[in-house]
């Protein structure tokens, strides 16, 4: 016989036919339910994780890791200070810019942009804008020439294309004592050639940023080629924040340190946010499936007392029966959690085929890209979420079998066999 004896019982008990047809109905509800709440959260998790980091790359193909600021006369040495920030541990590249808040008009029509200036040739070690230019190239933002390069939002809201001319309103401190009125705000004006658009599949970008050259940019501001910071690309995205506020530290005041996760902070927040209450839905499947499965022990228990009370006779121990009827409920939840483990994988890692066959099928699109620049559905599936995932799973099954496997333990022999 297969020892120990509780487990060869409670299996015996799973695999019986002598249960009532609703009892073993209940059980299999169970099963399934828990086994389509894992699939579900390992799948809707990984889609999401894939949706985060697709997000997060087109958010950071126009922008660094980190930035550092300075006022105009701790920056005037700025090459001096990129040489040393190259010579980090984990910094990839540094590359100068100039932020300007301003109005850009073509026309009737007057749109705001953020107005960065940027080096051409040192920009690539920081971004991945130029493998997204749809018209010309950042090469043509030559100093002097007066070039612009907008965002496919910007530009199809001011209807203007490459070679058209626009003109580019800043305002400025006015600190001459010819202020009118204690207004201490003028506008600087500028006209510009528009030389290239570029998509990058994120709307902070592509509706509102524009790019000139950094001489440009510094005369426009009156800083005179002293740019207004740096900007910094790390080996690890994930290491930037902390590296960055390490560099900041290192340098000692006067610098303003900041970080995509910082910069960016409200549409990750967002989408955590989404993941947690998703989370938090779906599990709760689990937990419906975990509450069948002590009623269906509740339902064996009622059941199976005679063969409780005869096991008890013949000097079972209680906490014997405890195991018979743990092992029940665990055989039940923990095959629905690891067939909705290897079901939510097959999915996960398999969503690039599935979502065109069902496109394809059902004629419809999940990202229509008349739409949205994402057109297809991306998917990363995390491992430690994966295993918290099942585990959570695995829990709650042996939580949901101590109340009915105790109520069997407490069963009297005498009074089950009293009328037998």
């Amino acid at each position: 016989m297969f020892h120990p004896l509780p487990i060869y019982i409670g299996l015996r008990y799973v695999r019986s036919r002598s249960r009532g047809f609703f009892v073993s109905f209940i059980s299999w509800i169970s099963m399934l339910g828990i086994c389509v709440g894992v699939a579900a959260l390992i799948t809707i998790i990984s889609v999401m994780n894939g949706l985060e980091g697709e997000l997060r790359t087109r958010l950071l193909s126009a922008a660094s890791h980190a930035t550092l600021e300075a006022d105009p006369s701790i920056m005037s040495d700025w090459r001096l200070l990129a040489e040393r920030l190259r010579g980090e541990e984990g910094v990839r590249g540094v590359a100068p810019y100039v932020q300007l808040q301003a109005m850009v008009g073509r026309g009737s029509e007057l749109r705001a942009a953020n107005v960065r200036g940027i080096d051409p040739a040192l920009e690539p070690q920081v971004s991945e804008i130029d493998a997204h230019m749809v018209r010309g190239s950042l090469s043509d933002l030559v100093p002097g020439a007066q070039n612009i390069v907008l965002g496919v939002g910007l530009a199809y809201a001011l209807d203007a294309r490459v070679g058209d001319e626009l003109t580019v309103l800043v305002p400025v401190s006015d600190t001459s004592q010819s202020a009118i009125a204690g207004i201490s705000i003028r506008p600087r004006i500028q006209t510009f050639i528009v030389t290239g658009i570029f998509e990058v599949g994120a709307q902070e970008h592509d509706n509102s940023l524009a790019l000139v050259d950094l001489q440009d940019a510094s005369a426009f501001a009156g800083t005179a080629g002293v740019p207004s910071g740096l900007r910094l690309k790390f080996d690890d995205i994930f290491a930037a924040p902390a590296r960055a506020a390490q560099i900041g530290k290192q340098l000692g005041e006067g610098f303003e340190v900041s970080d995509w996760s910082i910069e960016n902070a409200s549409y990750f927040r967002a989408v955590a946010i989404e993941k947690t209450m998703m989370t938090l839905i779906l599990m709760l499947i689990v937990a419906v499936a975990a509450f069948n499965i002590i009623a269906a022990l509740v339902m064996v228990v009622n059941e199976k007392r005679t063969d409780i009370a005869i096991l008890r006779t013949i000097g079972i121990t209680p906490r014997a029966v405890v195991n018979i009827f743990v092992t029940q409920g665990l055989v039940i939840g923990w095959i629905g959690a690891l067939a909705g483990l290897a079901l939510g994988l097959a999915l996960a890692l398999n969503v690039g085929v599935i979502v065109p066959f069902l496109e394809n099928l059902l004629g419809m699109h999940v990202f229509d890209p008349s739409v949205f620049v994402i057109s297809a559905v991306p998917s990363e599936v995390r491992w430690p979420q994966v295993a918290g995932i099942t585990a959570t799973a695995l829990i709650l099954t042996v939580l949901a079998t101590i109340y009915p496997a105790l109520r069997g333990a407490a069963t009297e022999p005498a009074d089950a066999l009293r009328y037998e």
